[in-house]
């Protein structure tokens, strides 16, 4: 890792730093979060009931928004410029991309289009590279193979004379971002939010004070307003990923969404199944990304990422069917992706609320934070508009903004089905075994049940029709099912199962008037109303199309 030439600095997130070092620091805060050790917690964010000082000789700009957090944030930022609000983005290091890339569906890639981010133009010049068929399989069981599901390499770096220069859909970004008179501040954080009856001050580390009326939080999983609103408490669930992007492949058109070529493993005296995900690399004809990924819980008892990666290093030539020493290593991959249970994550102050991972909206199966932020950037740039417009910025209000939906809290049986439980007791095949008739099922169910799952849309009728397929042809799995799982983690899945039939209903049948009725009420009201019809529609998965 040392040998690896790195750009100038880091980006911020998850991938943001490939480095021997920075795989140190992960790796130390891994170890916190799974022996409790979670130390003093900053109190970043207070509430004063009380107006705005009007003594503003501090405050050093004044803005409709403040974005912590650019890499992603500026998603959001951009989608809020361009409609008319006054907007910064406060990013801790340099606001650029990652020298990774980010794979993704056309589909969810057109929604930057669709809402005006960016032209058709310029998402033809952000996707490097273009792969199918790509393939799901499981170790001893089925294989299938599906065109145009996360097929396309989003660009994070063009390689000029053996330099890292920006991101490309980052630079176009903050491009469209700054023409619609955005500010961008960056090498510094917010370390104190203070928020007030109309107004909320932010106090930046290098000691410049903003004023916002509303700040959006787009730090990630790792966020301290995240930190302090949990307060401290260890996560649900844990998605480990270690991986490279190496130069040397030959056989390199196809992609792998999920992979497993083995039972699960022991190492360091952790059970751990391991999925693996490949895709070919933009940067050349023979450069591929390979990553190595497992789910578990975050008990003192998990490996390291460290360990993880020796593993990687140990299984990815077998995996591949190349030699390492065949292979020139470009960059060495790895990410802690933490979830809650209790996600979406609901305003917990006025005036701030949680965007992207930072709210836990992302699949506690893929973790999916671009794809996430692709599929609900215009639902949440829409609706903070009308928060903003109809002056809607106490919790409560923004709450509806991050509304409970059931297919995101159903999702989570499937994360701890693809976890190993140490006292399970089931055979070290059953993951490949539910996971290989699980796909086997909705295969034979077609495209309308197989693609949105995919593409993490889970909804009523092709969730209903894959378990009973699986009940008709493999009723032997369900014992096992129960021991991996638990009898209280199926009693709470059946309360979202339910939950998600009431959406999908109150959707296709109540959705239509309400909407209607939506626009012959006053902008205080019809905000309430439309956030609750969005619920719906997108609790119930029925966002998705075909």
């Amino acid at each position: 890792m040392d040998s690896i030439a790195v750009s100038d600095g880091e980006a911020g997130g998850a991938g943001g730093a490939s480095t021997y070092q920075a795989l140190k620091r992960l790796d130390d805060l891994w170890f916190r979060l799974r022996s409790r050790a979670s130390g003093t917690i900053p109190e970043i964010v207070t509430r004063h009931d009380a107006q705005c000082p009007t003594d503003s000789r501090e405050v050093s700009m004044a803005f409709d928004v403040v974005v912590c957090g650019g890499t992603l944030g500026i998603f959001f930022a951009a989608a809020l410029a361009l409609k008319g609000f006054k907007v910064a983005v406060v990013e801790k290091n340099v606001l650029r991309g990652r020298a990774q890339e980010w794979n993704i569906s056309r589909k969810e890639i057109q929604e930057l289009v669709d809402i005006g981010l960016i032209t058709p133009e310029e998402l033809a010049s952000v996707i490097s590279a273009e792969f199918n068929p790509n393939r799901c399989g499981f170790d001893g069981g089925s294989e299938l193979w599906v065109k145009n599901i996360l097929n396309l390499g989003i660009s994070q770096v063009v390689n000029s004379f053996d330099r890292l220069l920006p991101a490309r859909l980052i630079e176009t970004l903050k491009k469209r971002f700054l023409e619609a008179g955005g500010v961008i501040i960056e090498g510094t954080g917010a370390s104190k939010i203070a928020v007030y009856n109309d107004c909320a001050i932010i106090s930046l580390d290098d000691a410049r004070v903003l004023l916002s009326r509303l700040v959006l939080d787009a730090m990630g999983n790792f966020s301290p307003i995240v930190r302090q609103i949990r307060s401290g408490s260890p996560p649900d669930g844990v998605c480990l990923v270690v991986g490279s992007c190496a130069r040397g492949f030959h056989a390199n058109t196809t992609s792998d969404i999920i992979y497993t070529n083995s039972p699960f493993t022991t190492i360091k005296n952790s059970k751990t199944q391991y999925f693996w995900e490949a895709f070919p690399a933009g940067s050349g004809p023979r450069d591929r990304t390979t990553y190595m990924f497992s789910y578990m819980d975050a008990t003192p008892s998990r490996p390291s990422l460290e360990d993880m990666l020796e593993d990687y290093w140990d299984r990815m030539p077998e995996y591949q069917a190349v030699k390492l020493e065949d292979l020139e290593v470009l960059r060495v991959l790895f990410g802690i992706f933490p979830t809650y249970r209790s996600s979406p994550l609901p305003a917990a102050f006025d005036r701030v609320l949680q965007v992207g991972d930072a709210s836990g909206i992302q699949s506690p199966v893929s973790f999916g934070g671009f794809a996430s932020i692709a599929r609900h950037l215009q639902r949440l740039s829409n609706g903070i508009t009308e928060a903003l417009e109809a002056d809607k910025l106490d919790k409560n209000s923004l709450s509806l903004l991050n509304p409970y939906t059931p297919n995101l809290s159903g999702a989570w049986l499937l994360q701890k089905a693809m976890s190993v439980r140490p006292d399970a007791g089931v055979s070290s095949s059953f993951i490949n075994e539910l996971l290989s008739v699980t796909f086997e099922s909705m295969e034979k169910l077609g495209d309308p049940v197989l693609r949105p799952f995919l593409q993490d849309v889970i909804q009523f009728f092709p969730l209903a029709m894959t378990l009973g397929s699986i009940m008709l042809t493999r009723p032997s799995l369900l014992p096992q099912i129960f021991k991996q799982v638990g009898l209280a983690s199926i009693a709470d899945w059946m309360i979202h199962f339910a939950s998600l039939g009431l959406y999908t209903m109150l959707s296709s049948v109540i959705a239509s008037p309400a909407l209607v009725l939506a626009t012959m009420l006053p902008k205080n009201q019809s905000y309430f109303l439309l956030r609750i019809v969005e619920s719906w529609k997108y609790g119930a998965g029925l966002d998705h199309k075909n």
